[in-house]
């Protein structure tokens, strides 16, 4: 059975989300004059990306809004340093502005994705909400690579590793799941995920410490996708 679509990932996958991350709160950091609180710029990054792993899947899980997870985090990580929380909506939104100048492509994205969707429906189902993967889609030039097949958990009701969010993107592409593919950077939301729900899987480790097994393929970038053998079932 050939593969005729493929469902994609977002942050880590298309979009340079972590660099892109640390560039933001660094620079809203030496804005606000806070940098020097830190015993270094990667303890401060270090923090934030730690309590945005402990608070985003609250988020996921539904005990959280989009916008309550990033107030959470904001208030917790000026506690960290001892800054009082005046207003952490506004803070946030400072380094959001200061980060969403910023967001770029992993660098062979655009023509990996341009080759493939010669061929192969595509579409993104993300765990997060579909304004905001949108406006970093559009940011980079990605968009139009995909239309309207974008899906998200936060309009979903349901965030990946559960299957019935990879099954309702199979859907959207209107495909049954053993003929998607899905490609995503974390090996149990992704990889497991999309196995599980009957897709064939793809762990993107851009680290190349990854092995392939138990059902998922392991590449270390797009163009290896693009170059597989298994590029021709995705042609079929």
């Amino acid at each position: 059975m050939g593969i005729r679509g493929i469902l994609f990932d977002v942050d880590d996958t298309l979009i340079d989300y972590s660099a892109t991350a640390r560039v933001g709160i660094l620079r809203h950091l030496r804005a606000e004059g806070l940098v020097e609180r830190f015993d270094s710029e990667d303890a401060a990054v270090a923090l934030w990306r730690e309590l945005e792993e402990q608070e985003y899947p609250r988020f996921l899980a539904g005990e959280l809004t989009f916008h309550g997870q990033q107030l959470l985090r904001t208030t917790r990580f000026l506690e960290r340093i001892g800054v009082r929380a005046e207003d952490p909506a506004a803070w946030f939104a400072g380094y959001a502005a200061r980060r969403d100048t910023n967001w770029v492509a992993f660098a062979e994205v655009a023509e990996a994705l341009t080759g493939l969707r010669a061929r192969t429906a595509l579409g993104v189902v993300s765990n997060s909400a579909r304004d905001h993967q949108m406006g970093k889609l559009r940011a980079v030039g990605l968009h139009e690579h995909f239309g309207d097949a974008i899906l998200c958990s936060a309009e979903f009701g349901s965030a990946k590793p559960e299957s019935a969010i990879f099954l309702a993107g199979c859907a959207m592409l209107g495909l049954p799941p053993g003929e998607v593919a899905y490609v995503g950077d974390r090996y149990d939301t992704d990889g497991i995920g999309a196995r599980d729900a009957g897709l064939r899987a793809y762990w993107l480790d851009r680290t190349g410490t990854g092995n392939s097994g138990d059902g998922i393929t392991v590449i270390r970038s797009l163009t290896e996708l693009v170059a597989a053998e298994d590029f021709g079932r995705l042609t079929a």
